[in-house]
């Protein structure tokens, strides 16, 4: 999963050098922590959020075989 947000979010920024993804695995979820340059922040966001939701709609098909839940969170 670490890898599908990765390669979302390098092809929607202008800065893919600056596109870090961390994941960290509880017990009942994994959650995928995306970190962008401040000027691509808008890109990965969205107009009212669309795309950062689209982003999580994927990643939560992409995950639907597992049995964990998996959470795209958009750090600053």
């Amino acid at each position: 999963m670490k890898e599908l947000v990765e390669i979302i979010a390098k092809s929607l920024v202008d800065l893919p050098d600056e596109v870090v993804v961390t994941e960290e695995e509880t017990q009942d979820a994994i959650v995928l922590k995306l970190k962008v340059a401040d000027e691509d922040m808008g890109k990965v966001i969205g107009k009212q959020g669309r795309i950062a939701k689209s982003i999580r709609t994927v990643v939560k098909a992409a995950a639907s075989k597992g049995d964990k839940k998996v959470i795209v969170d958009i750090l600053q």
